[in-house]
């Protein structure tokens, strides 16, 4: 019994701690790595004035100059999490705007009312609720990010799937398959695509049309393997892996939920209408007007106070529900910034640069479609180890979009490779909140629900791989 307690366990550290860690580690690499810089000039780009690095101008520079000292100590390491908030100022900003806006909108329930009302009403068709609750869970994650806001529907599918004689298995492909594909899938998530674009200097999101493209693909092919599987575990049920799981838990499931009436109000489909409006004005701003975050925050701002309006909420009412949402997102905005330390550490010993001569000279010639798969294979690793789409973003963009402009590699795909590798590493990632807690109300464990999603990945990563550089090859 002592040694079973004496035995240790090694945990995945928590986010904030591997990026504590990897601020350490740089700031040991000054000490280490040469310092070095390119030489950069301005230019406009889409009406845009932006700094670009000059190939072939690299050049090494003393640890030591005019009392400067580029060596980064312990000073530097506790001063850089505070001063990598600060430099990320505005995109944590604009996460938490966006996020208390959701938190209005998500409280009015309008949302889930009329998913469930829609399921509801073709349960006499049955498989047909994977595909329409499938397509609106993976535009709302490749749109606007939506992930945690399934948690709460987990048991009404479950339960719903259940009636249909599917298995629990199915309402997990369902909503975490569903949103997360949108988020392979990003048009214009704004934690994912958009920060990511915003970081790497990309403006007006160009490469928009293939986007769409790649969403659609990566949906169709979610949904038909679902329905794969949803529709041979009806005809056979004792091929469902959950299938001793789903006997015990079926009855418990069935009596909390089944049946129940849903009322899907004029005041909801007037939130929904709000919401489809939102999105349409938002992509015609990006690709007419040029609009940036600070104009999305506040276009998702006005759809919080009108659904807020509409569902007559009062002003206190908004205002707690505004400071849940910003709650909900803390945890994405902080790791921004912290992210962003790196960078300060990085920028302030000089070593960037060289590490960006370092891999451009070992990328150099490699034609495209090797170099975002590369790229891709790098997002997936890093995925493991920062799961949050917005925290990858601000901490490899700033290294890799460079490192793009050096290979001769458009931007975009830099982009297209991360938001790819990010979005499928979390399908099969045991870090992710949301699948886990998903399979915790289902009673799945974490085995079983990698045999049914490996059995798609390989397909989907493929898929990845080639829109990647596809990317890379259309440019911008």
């Amino acid at each position: 019994m002592d040694t079973a307690k004496k035995k240790s366990r090694w945990a995945l550290p928590h986010s904030y701690t591997l990026i504590f860690v990897i601020i350490i580690v740089m700031a040991a690499l000054t000490w280490i790595v040469p310092s070095g810089e390119f030489t950069r000039e301005h230019t406009t780009i889409d009406g845009t004035d932006r700094e670009v690095i000059v190939p072939g101008t690299y050049h090494t520079v003393p640890k030591i100059e005019d009392g400067a000292d580029k060596r980064q100590g312990i000073g530097a390491i506790l001063s850089a999490p505070m001063e990598g908030v600060m430099n990320a100022v505005d995109v944590v900003a604009f996460v938490l705007v966006v996020g208390g806006a959701f938190g209005i909108i998500l409280n009015t329930g309008a949302i889930d009312r009329g998913l469930v009302s829609l399921a509801r009403k073709l349960k006499d068709r049955g498989i047909w609720v994977i595909p329409l609750s499938m397509i609106i869970f993976s535009l709302g994650g490749s749109t606007f990010g939506m992930s945690e806001e399934i948690i709460p529907l987990y048991t009404i599918f479950i339960s719903l799937m259940f009636a249909l004689g599917f298995d629990s298995m199915t309402a997990i492909l369902i909503l975490f398959l569903g949103t997360q594909i949108g988020y392979v899938g990003s048009t214009t998530n704004p934690f994912s695509v958009l920060i990511a674009q915003g970081v790497a200097g990309i403006q007006g999101n160009p490469q928009l049309w293939l986007r769409f493209i790649e969403w659609l693909v990566f949906t169709g092919v979610s949904i038909g393997f679902t329905m794969w599987y949803a529709h041979r575990v009806k005809r056979n049920p004792e091929k469902s892996l959950v299938f001793k799981n789903d006997l015990i838990n079926r009855p418990v499931f069935l009596t909390e939920d089944d049946g129940q009436e849903i009322h899907f109000s004029v005041r909801d489909k007037l939130i929904l209408s709000g919401f489809v409006v939102t999105l349409g004005l938002i992509v015609w701003g990006i690709l007419a007007k040029g609009w940036y975050m600070t104009e999305i925050g506040a276009v998702f701002l006005a759809l919080g106070l009108f659904a807020g309006i509409i569902s007559k909420m009062n002003q206190k009412e908004m205002a707690e529900n505004f400071v849940k949402g910003c709650a909900e997102f803390v945890y994405a905005a902080v790791i921004i910034g912290l992210a962003r330390g790196i960078l300060v550490i990085a920028e302030n010993g000089m070593i960037i640069d060289t590490i960006l001569n370092s891999l451009s000279s070992l990328l150099k010639g490699l034609p495209s479609y090797a170099f975002t798969t590369i790229m891709l294979l790098v997002h997936n690793v890093i995925t493991f180890f920062v799961p949050s789409s917005s925290g990858e973003a601000a901490l490899t963009m700033p290294v890799l979009a460079p490192l793009g402009d050096l290979v001769q590699v458009n931007r975009e795909a830099i982009v297209t490779s991360y938001q790819f590798g990010n979005g499928l590493t979390n399908l099969i990632s045991p870090t992710g909140g949301v699948l886990l807690a998903g399979l915790a109300i289902a009673r799945i464990n974490f085995g079983q629900w990698l045999k049914v999603i490996m059995k798609i990945f390989p397909l989907l990563w493929v898929i990845a791989a080639v829109f990647a550089a596809i990317s890379a090859y259309v440019g911008m």
